[in-house]
């Protein structure tokens, strides 16, 4: 099968919905193609995909404080992020 070609940019804007499994199947094999070749983007991914498993583990060991989730929510609101779910 014929990967996309994607530059870059395009890559590292579509990065975390990568990680987070957000792509379409095409998509995913376009930006995995793209990181497995570029030596520019490799190493972002490999941070990206560190620090995502880091937060991760770190949220297993110490419990969420109260009200984490309102306050966070309350701010994106003030900042004007109105489709917040």
């Amino acid at each position: 099968m014929e990967h996309e070609m994607l530059d870059c940019k395009a890559v590292m804007r579509q990065l975390w919905d990568y990680l987070d499994g957000e792509l379409t199947p095409e998509r995913v094999e376009a930006v995995a193609a793209h990181l497995s070749l570029c030596q520019r983007c490799f190493p972002q991914y490999e941070f990206q995909r560190a620090f995502r498993a880091a937060i991760a583990a770190a949220q297993q060991t110490r419990p969420t404080p109260a009200g984490l989730r309102e306050r966070v929510l309350t701010a994106l609101l003030q900042a004007g992020l109105r489709h917040v779910s």
